[in-house]
């Protein structure tokens, strides 16, 4: 699945939440019911893709949580998944913080998390890609993106080294 000399990092915003209860702590927000079928679909596509990591850090956050929940049968059997309380940051260079302590060989992650920092931690990493004007207008929840790097430490990660090979959204697959 992944080419020699390459490694896979995608990056899953959470799936729409509820705002139903304004008083909720924002980390305790659950998914709305069109973030459950957004995170439905997305399973659905992350299975017909095979996309599978070899790890899974997830925010903290009951939504980012549930989005995983949702996905996670999709995702194969050979993972690690790790909830990371640091991954509930809204600040790509946080998130970036995070992806360069990761061990060295592992060579495919996926990170639920937030925006901004998840478009944030897109357009820092990707020099290139079909849809990068896309993603730099807008990283809706739910949305999927996968940048390919040139195989290195995590620790080293440079900053414009990847490319973006996929944007997707709940709303394409659901045309």
């Amino acid at each position: 699945m992944h080419e020699t000399g390459l490694v896979h990092l995608w990056l899953l915003r959470h799936a729409k939440s509820s705002w139903d209860h304004p008083g909720l702590d924002d980390r305790e927000r659950p998914l709305a019911r069109r973030g459950v079928r957004a995170a439905a679909l997305m399973r659905a596509y992350l299975e017909a893709e095979e996309i599978h990591p070899e790890l899974v850090l997830c925010s903290s956050a009951l939504r980012t949580r549930e989005t995983l929940t949702a996905v996670l049968p999709a995702l194969g059997s050979d993972l690690v998944v790790r909830i990371e309380p640091s991954l509930y940051t809204f600040d790509g260079e946080q998130l970036l913080g995070v992806i360069r302590q990761v061990d060295a060989g592992v060579r495919s992650m996926l990170l639920v998390g937030h925006n901004p920092a998840m478009q944030e931690l897109a357009l820092a990493l990707v020099s290139r890609g079909d849809r990068l004007a896309d993603v730099a207008e807008k990283f809706p929840t739910g949305a999927l993106v996968e940048i390919v790097l040139p195989e290195s430490a995590w620790s080293d990660l440079a900053e414009g080294s990847g490319e973006l090979t996929r944007f997707v959204t709940p709303r394409e697959l659901d045309a």
